[in-house]
């Protein structure tokens, strides 16, 4: 078990941990780009929804 614990802390000093910036930067990505597939699934929801008003 103490062998386990030991390969995993080895393991984390290996692992590339992204900066404050880099965080912020792709947290920013991750909301502008959420935000504008949800602008962009609500507008065709919409245009289908008055489409589908028209037809029937």
């Amino acid at each position: 078990m103490i062998k386990f614990f030991k390969s995993v802390g080895q393991e984390m000093k290996l692992v590339h941990w992204p900066s404050a910036k880099e965080n912020r930067r792709d947290t920013a990505n991750v909301v502008v780009t959420s935000l504008f597939y949800a602008i962009f699934l609500g507008s065709l929801d919409w245009a289908f929804a008055k489409l589908i008003q028209l037809v029937l």
